[in-house]
């Protein structure tokens, strides 16, 4: 009888992780998971560690202890440069857009880690592969401006569109990238009702068809408890639940950090 074939590792694993600054302890040795194609939530008050776990995944912070892998592979061997490359999109609270570019120039930036051949080779114009590299670009530029409703303002300066549209915009270009696992801090900050519902929808959609996971750190509860398959609970570091969005909900450590102890003794959902 043949053996059972081996079950793949998580695509992300965070094992132990302790992230001290100065004499503050800002991650306490957290540890979760991340599936192929889930979308996992992040959830935790203000200082509860939550950025700084998501700098730790894409390198701008170095954990004191623990360990990080995507896919098996250690992160703390992989120079901050290499993870887009490996499989790691992320946006963030704040947009960090080209606010000069437009958003079509912004959405081809992010499109650029993928291409093999490099600065040197376009400045050469080496072969054919510089032209094959950038028509895929286009392509996917294409795609995604049409996927996130953004073909109308494609030639206009990021700087110039609402808040809700750069959010869109960053999002596409994070994409623009082909991410396995995708980083998003706060994509609801600052957009209304509508547009927060429009958001749900469009993740689900994004983790069909290309096919990747999300850890998703967000405010917003009714967005992460209707979107997110499992979610972790973070607080002063620490992690006090993880589960199902119901589970973690109503779980007393979580409804004390976000709402105090009354709450907590009375089941109130955060």
């Amino acid at each position: 009888m043949a053996a059972p074939a081996a079950t793949p590792p998580p695509l992300l694993e965070v094992e132990g992780v302790v992230v001290r600054f100065g004499g503050v302890v800002a991650l306490a040795g957290v540890s979760f998971e991340v599936g192929h194609r889930e979308i996992r939530g992040l959830i935790g008050p203000n200082g509860s560690g939550k950025t700084t776990l998501f700098n730790c995944i894409s390198g701008l912070c170095r954990p004191a202890a623990g360990e990080i892998r995507f896919e098996g592979v250690a992160l703390s061997r992989v120079p901050r440069h290499a993870r887009a490359r490996l499989g790691i999109g992320r946006t963030f609270q704040h947009t960090a857009l080209f606010r000069s570019l437009t958003v079509r120039e912004n959405v081809l930036a992010g499109a650029h880690p993928l291409a093999g051949s490099g600065f040197l080779a376009n400045a050469l114009r080496l072969g054919g592969r510089v032209r094959r590299e950038e028509r895929e670009a286009e392509e996917t530029a294409r795609r995604l401006l049409a996927l996130l409703s953004l073909e109308a303002v494609a030639d206009a300066p990021v700087g110039r569109l609402p808040f809700g549209t750069q959010k869109r915009v960053e999002l596409a270009r994070a994409l623009a990238a082909g991410p396995k696992l995708l980083l998003l801090d706060e994509p609801a900050g600052g957009l209304n009702h509508e547009e927060v519902y429009r958001l749900a929808r469009l993740l689900f959609r994004i983790r069909r068809e290309f096919e990747l996971s999300i850890l998703l750190v967000e405010h917003h509860m009714h967005l992460v408890t209707s979107v997110s398959d499992r979610v972790v609970a973070l607080d002063f570091g620490e992690k006090i639940a993880d589960g199902t969005p119901e589970a973690v909900r109503a779980e007393p450590a979580v409804i004390r950090a976000y709402l105090g102890e009354g709450a907590a003794a009375h089941g109130d959902a955060a």
